[in-house]
């Protein structure tokens, strides 16, 4: 017989009998079996728990949205920005009025039925003016974040991975577009453009933004570029494409996203303070601050024709704040 054959399970039998064998008060003989051990005395041991259940670990982003699932915050953001992401594509589900019809005759009137914010200075609903405001706020913060995060990235993204000669170049013009002050660049660029349209004061943010998120962009492609893993990558042959797009952008794109995130916040913000100083959206075009800027000068006979526009974009400049800050949190692994 072989070693292995011999470790079987060794029986004993309790029973009633007197010598020295257990008696388990059934009057029947009971088998027990000890446990086999190895050759070196070690009983094995069960399969692992956490095995057995086909526990997987979650990845970054995983684990991030199942943070961002109970956080609070994430949650109530979330749903304020849901809610006027929805009145921007149809405002018209709970404001039926023409933001442009007016009445003179019921200039800077208090709320009354069927007009819950009352009439601005020129006898416009102010209720349905602040909802087909939301579609110029969104739109622009929207289509803004895009351009930037995407330029931002792609130029950033790149000097960080070659360096060199367009790593300094980049670096110094960067340098040059964060010298220059957001509102001034605004009044100097746009004051010559009449345009009515959202796309002269997009591209003026995509102008003056994209710096901030090319500079996130190289810092965090120089540091994933150092990893273990991108280098055994470009040992084995790997191109500089495949390098980029397959090894260090996923995981060199959640500061990108945390910081694009709270910027929209702020672009929205920045639209509606050139429309107020004249040079952002131009009448008859419906904006928040278009409709702040024309309800400032009657702000002692009518202040619900500033409160209620003012309302509205300070909660949705907070919740895009809130968002940034709930999803910085989920992505970064020190704050955990």
């Amino acid at each position: 017989m072989s070693e292995q054959e011999s470790y079987e399970p060794e029986r004993v039998i309790a029973g009633t009998g007197a010598g020295g064998t257990p008696d388990l008060g059934t009057g029947e003989a009971v088998v027990l079996e000890k446990p086999s051990q190895n050759p070196d005395g070690a009983v094995p041991r069960g399969p692992d728990p956490s095995a057995a259940s086909g526990a997987r670990a979650r990845s970054l982003w995983s684990d991030a949205w199942h943070d961002l699932r109970r956080n609070p915050v994430f949650i109530v953001s979330g749903l304020v920005i849901l809610f006027l992401v929805v009145i921007s594509a149809w405002p018209s589900l709970i404001a039926s009025g023409n933001p442009l019809q007016c009445d003179l005759a019921k200039a800077q009137e208090g709320p009354q039925p069927g007009h819950p914010f009352g009439f601005n200075g020129q006898g416009c609903d102010v209720y349905t003016r602040t909802v087909h405001g939301a579609r110029t706020s969104v739109e622009v913060g929207v289509l803004a974040t895009l351009g930037v995060a995407v330029l931002g990235s792609v130029l950033g993204g790149l000097a960080g991975y070659f360096g060199g000669a367009g790593d300094a170049v980049l670096s110094r013009i960067t340098d040059v577009f964060f010298a220059i002050p957001v509102v001034l660049g605004g009044l100097v660029l746009l004051s010559v453009i009449t345009s009515n349209t959202v796309w002269p004061v997009i591209g003026f943010i995509v102008l003056l933004g994209w710096p901030q998120i090319s500079r996130i962009a190289r810092g965090s492609v120089i540091t994933a570029k150092q990893n273990d893993y991108v280098q055994a990558a470009r040992a084995l042959g790997a191109s500089h494409s495949r390098l980029l797009l397959r090894h260090i952008a996923p995981n060199a794109v959640a500061p990108v996203i945390v910081v694009a995130t709270i910027a929209l916040g702020t672009y929205i913000a920045l639209e509606a303070t050139l429309s107020f100083l004249g040079v952002g959206l131009k009448p008859p075009s419906v904006s928040w601050g278009i409709d702040i800027s024309a309800a400032a000068p009657y702000v002692r006979n009518a202040p619900h024709a500033l409160l209620w526009p003012s309302g509205a974009l300070a909660v949705t400049v907070l919740a895009f704040i809130m968002l940034g800050d709930a999803v910085r949190d989920a992505l970064d692994p020190k704050l955990r």
